[in-house]
């Protein structure tokens, strides 16, 4: 099947920086190059051509005719007419399938003559982008060119409006507004807000508008939790000392597990020397914990029964989804400045809008530079059954609880007595955070290695765990 041609209509100068990315997104998403193939004026070479005639030829010759519209009409001619203007009553009067989109909210600055040809609005590329998407997946479904759409567009089955909570959408509304000046009102209804987010199919709600805004998306979707596990070792290994699955909306999932990780890494605590603020310091960037699960969770594949999986080890975080690089990105493309390709921009748009998500292709070379500001190697991507983000913890870093039980260790102790000299009454937690962390990290051994049930079982420093008590003694640490 030869692709649709889509002819970009736009005052030039006004939306240059939006024609580019429509241009690019369009040729490097998966689905959408494969039936689509844009048309921008400033592509073509140079020809001893009548500009305007060209224009109106290629408007002809288009399928689909996208009109971005802003502030400036344009140059007039003799006639009044600004080119733009010229192209959209050609593309009307060829019944040419047309798709409009006007830049902001406030049409008191406007021309006169441009808020007669207001139809769909947008505030931000990210926006205009879901917009096209969403607006091009109904062309080919309504050509019959596909079936069904891509998975966040597709209707959620069995979910209707009652399964979305009202509550969570006038919350997103009110941060949309403050973050980044979304255009709809604090007032505007469920209804209102779905449909300018194109997360409506039909009146029902789809896949997007679920994982964004529903009462218990995994009702519907399953594996969209997200499971974390903390290892105090190097490698996968039970017991698990930490587990969670954390379950809501896309919202709720990347708090809960940056929460979770959070928790888990050494907090530096300094003094306030330089200030009455005590300055602190997480052994990996909260901007960089949170950048990798974002990520998963915006761009993993939603069709897949895989669960994104976030997993703490003693020398690293390791963050995987079931997905993988869209075809315009390689691994290698990742470290460099590159452009979006959202896996699921209707999921995308509202991430950005509340600021989880900063800037469009920024992600990753964000996450290098915070490493490096750090002092951590640089963040590691790859692909396998999925894709993964690896992210090195500091060497050498001791976590609190296990440098609290090394100092209080001066002779071979039982666990009761360890405890004790802790003031600690709860032996699980004890055996989670202290014991069993030490032993891993082989700060501390058992008199019985052969017998660990052994009721005689006592536990004293090993030569590593001698030396770290004396650095910890030297530092004030008694």
């Amino acid at each position: 099947m030869n692709p649709k041609r889509i002819f970009i209509s736009s005052v030039q100068k006004e939306f240059a920086a939006e024609r580019a990315v429509l241009r690019d997104w369009l040729r490097g998403d998966a689905l959408i190059r494969r039936f689509f193939e844009p048309f921008l004026f400033e592509d073509m070479p140079a020809a001893d051509r009548r500009a305007d005639a060209v224009y109106l030829e290629e408007v002809a010759r288009c399928d689909l005719y996208v009109g971005l519209f802003g502030d400036e009409y344009g140059v007039a001619d003799a006639e009044g007419l600004s080119p733009t203007a010229r192209e959209f009553a050609h593309a009307t009067a060829l019944n040419k399938y047309r798709l409009i989109f006007v830049k902001g909210a406030d049409d008191a600055g406007r021309q006169p003559k441009m808020q007669a040809l207001i139809r769909r609005r947008f505030v931000s590329t990210p926006e205009l982008i879901a917009g096209l998407y969403a607006a091009l997946v109904q062309y080919l479904e309504d050509q019959e060119l596909i079936r069904n759409g891509p998975f966040d567009a597709a209707p959620c089955r069995n979910a209707t409006l009652a399964d979305l909570d009202e509550e969570r959408m006038a919350t997103f509304l009110r941060r949309a507004r403050k973050a980044r000046g979304f255009p709809l009102p604090e007032e505007a209804t469920p209804q209102e807000l779905l449909t300018h987010l194109n997360l409506l199919d039909a009146g029902r709600p789809t896949h997007a508008a679920v994982l964004l805004f529903g009462r218990q998306p995994q009702r519907f979707l399953i594996s969209s939790e997200v499971k974390c596990a903390h290892f105090h070792g190097s490698e996968v290994a039970k017991p698990i000392p930490s587990y969670q699955v954390y379950k809501g909306t896309v919202f709720d999932l990347v708090d809960q597990a940056v929460d979770f990780v959070m928790s888990k890494i050494n907090l530096w605590v300094g003094t306030r020397e330089a200030g009455p603020q005590v300055p602190v310091a997480y052994e990996i960037p909260r901007e960089v914990v949170a950048e990798a699960i974002v990520n998963a969770v915006a761009h993993r594949d939603y069709a897949s029964n895989g669960s994104v999986q976030v997993m703490l080890f003693a020398d690293r975080l390791e963050v995987w989804n079931p997905g993988g690089l869209p075809p315009s990105l390689t691994l290698a493309k990742l470290r460099l400045p590159h452009g979006s390709v959202p896996a699921n921009p209707l999921l995308a748009e509202p991430l950005y809008l509340t600021q989880y998500i900063e800037r469009m292709g920024t992600g990753t070379r964000d996450m290098i530079r915070r490493c490096r500001e750090a002092g951590l190697p640089e963040p590691e991507f790859s692909v396998s059954d999925g894709f993964t983000i690896t992210l090195r913890r500091k060497a050498g870093e001791v976590a609190g609880e296990v440098q609290k039980l090394i100092l209080v260790c001066r002779d071979a102790l039982s666990r009761k007595a360890l405890q004790a000299a802790l003031s600690l009454k709860g032996e699980e937690n004890f055996r989670t955070l202290y014991l069993v962390p030490a032993l891993a990290a082989g700060f501390i051994e058992m008199t019985f290695p052969d017998k660990p049930r052994s009721s005689r079982q006592q536990y004293r420093l090993t030569t590593k765990g001698m030396a770290l008590r004396a650095k910890l003694i030297q530092k004030g640490g008694t």
